[in-house]
């Protein structure tokens, strides 16, 4: 990475979730100030010199108060869960994170930070059976995503309102992820994705494992330390409303990835049983990754049986107690 980030202020908004967590252990390795959000959860990492700022961005004066004096903001922080609570209620994302995502787009405008990146998703892509690029956003949602994909695409021309149609616009990139998974994840049964929720019974050694849907969902998953490095060129390299794909490009079913992790923590004899009854997502989803090839000169570099390794050692040796 360049001398981008030296010295400067950074902004990480949801500092103890998943991606913030990661981002911030990344960063470290700079020279820069940090400060994180936290809001229910507590940090996940300690260090001091990270600045951790306990608020509520809902708050239009906590927001004002994060953002002052940033050069850099991550919107990381969202209201987020898995496929049992969107099945119960599609509704529980919408309004928190149009909120959220308002007030602070607001507060870092007013005061005045130099570039701001917020963390889309690929729900706003419609059902199709090749890789989707970025242009391809409209038609008709996957029913089940179609609250947080809306949600998703009214805050990305949120974002271009404040890059494009304003006097003295703002640097806003914006990042669709594929399904992001790594250390620091979310293991918890009723929030958790699929692959964190997956190689928790693994590691418990479930008997049998259940699989939500017939485990052939396709899916595109990238290691948590390749999604920060393509979010880090992002932050550096994007100078206008310009939505990018950040994923592998590499297809995965359920039933490969769950194999992989039976390898992984040689759980040699274990059964499997698929329950279509229970909620599932999205059954094939492909990402197009040439323009992050093109504009960010990024590729995701670890493959997923090396990623999930990972992940389950991280789990054993710091989540037994769950």
């Amino acid at each position: 990475m360049s001398e981008f980030f030296k010295n400067r202020k950074i902004l990480i908004a949801g500092g103890a979730g998943f991606v913030g967590t990661n981002l911030i252990k990344r960063l470290l390795d700079y020279n820069v100030r940090i400060r994180a959000t936290v809001h229910l959860r507590e940090p996940q990492l300690v260090d001091d010199r990270i600045e951790f700022i306990k608020c509520d961005l809902t708050r239009k004066e906590d927001c004002r108060k994060v953002v002052e004096g940033m050069d850099y903001v991550f919107m990381c922080a969202a209201n987020t869960s898995g496929a049992a609570v969107m099945e119960k209620d599609p509704l529980v994302h919408v309004t928190p994170n149009i909120i959220m995502n308002t007030l602070m787009l607001d507060a870092a405008y007013q005061a005045k930070v130099d570039k701001f990146l917020w963390l889309s998703s690929n729900t706003v892509y419609p059902v199709a059976d090749y890789p989707v690029k970025e242009e391809d956003v409209g038609g008709d949602l996957f029913e089940k995503y179609f609250c947080v994909g809306w949600m998703k695409r009214f805050t990305e021309i949120l974002c271009q309102m404040y890059a494009e149609k304003i006097k003295n616009p703002m640097k806003v990139g914006v990042i669709r992820p594929a399904n992001i998974y790594g250390p620091y994840d979310d293991f918890e049964w009723e929030t958790s994705h699929v692959l964190p929720a997956l190689m928790r019974k693994v590691a418990e050694r479930h008997d049998p494992i259940e699989v939500w849907g017939d485990g052939n969902d396709i899916k595109d998953f990238i290691y948590i330390d390749d999604f920060i490095e393509g979010i880090l060129e992002a932050m550096e390299k994007i100078e206008t409303f310009d939505p990018v794909n950040i994923g592998t490009g590499k297809p995965c079913s359920i039933k490969q990835a769950l194999q992989a992790m039976l390898v992984a923590d040689n759980y040699c004899d274990a059964k499997i049983v698929f329950n279509s009854s229970k909620p599932t997502m999205i059954p094939k989803r492909l990402i197009d990754v040439s323009k992050a090839k093109r504009i960010l000169k990024f590729t995701a570099k670890t493959v997923l049986t090396d990623g999930i390794k990972k992940t389950i050692t991280w789990y054993r040796s710091q989540c037994k107690g769950r």
